[in-house]
């Protein structure tokens, strides 16, 4: 696979601590995922999205926990944006778009699902809907951890121990950044034969307990400005952030370019 423009460096300087799109295509993402549930070797797929990008550079932890990453998608149009502008062409592969066929290939493959996250309605909703979307799909945990729920305390560790003594040899996230990251990469370090999906608001979807952007908005990249419609007080100012960071992002772009 191949890198793209870096995000998320402390420092100028700091290429060491750099973030890279790993998989530039949906194609070449599906394979490889493929092939590591066929051959029993786990893995952790974060879906980088401008919010993300600046969290990154705020926020070490999270930092650190995308570096153990082994996959990196580019989930929203300013990530494919920028990697362009470096001369660097990624394919868009929003997270909450891969449940579906990742739940397929499962299936196909006899891989046992757990899914974390969201509530408890919504877990039991969506597990109903992929289960009868895809016949022979294994879901056998359904885990919604409690409102304050910390990735790094004794109540994650007890997430992963029962995810792991249900069989489930693929998980999905649905804890929101920088918590899904967070736990995605502790899972892989005591569970290595085990995938980890970050997917956000990707099971709600499915569930119908948030209504994603009608197709048309998607298309016009205005999906952003679709949900902060929706819930202003909580996204104004994340996305003013992402705004102010777009600059210094398209000056590292172009450096990028520059750097060949």
């Amino acid at each position: 696979m191949t890198d793209a423009i870096s995000f998320g460096a402390a420092a100028a300087d700091d290429s060491a601590a750099t973030v890279r799109i790993t998989a530039p295509t949906r194609a070449a993402l599906m394979t490889d995922l493929e092939a590591r549930l066929r051959a029993g070797r786990g893995f952790t797929l974060a879906t980088l999205n401008l919010d993300h990008a600046v969290k990154l550079r705020r926020d070490p932890a999270f930092r650190a926990a995308y570096l153990a990453h082994s996959h990196v998608v580019a989930d929203g149009n300013p990530i494919v944006w920028l990697s362009r502008l470096a001369g660097r062409r990624v394919e868009l592969v929003p997270g909450s778009e891969l449940v579906q066929p990742l739940a397929g290939l499962a299936g196909r493959l006899g891989v046992p699902v757990a899914l974390i996250g969201a509530t408890q309605e919504t877990l039991d909703s969506a597990a109903a809907r992929l289960a009868a979307d895809h016949p022979g799909l294994g879901i056998v945990a359904r885990i919604a951890p409690p409102f304050g729920f910390d990735p790094d305390g004794a109540e994650a560790g007890a997430v992963l121990d029962t995810a792991a003594a249900a069989g489930a040899r693929l998980c999905f996230l649905a804890l929101g950044a920088p918590k899904q990251e967070r736990l995605a990469a502790r899972g892989a370090a005591r569970l290595p034969g085990c995938g980890f999906v970050s997917i956000g608001a990707g099971l709600d979807f499915i569930a119908g307990s948030q209504r994603r952007a009608p197709v048309w908005v998607q298309r016009l990249a205005l999906e952003w400005a679709w949900r902060m419609l929706g819930d202003p007080g909580r996204l104004a100012g994340r996305y003013a952030a992402c705004a102010a960071a777009l600059p210094g992002l398209g000056l590292s772009a172009l450096r990028a370019r520059g750097r060949g």
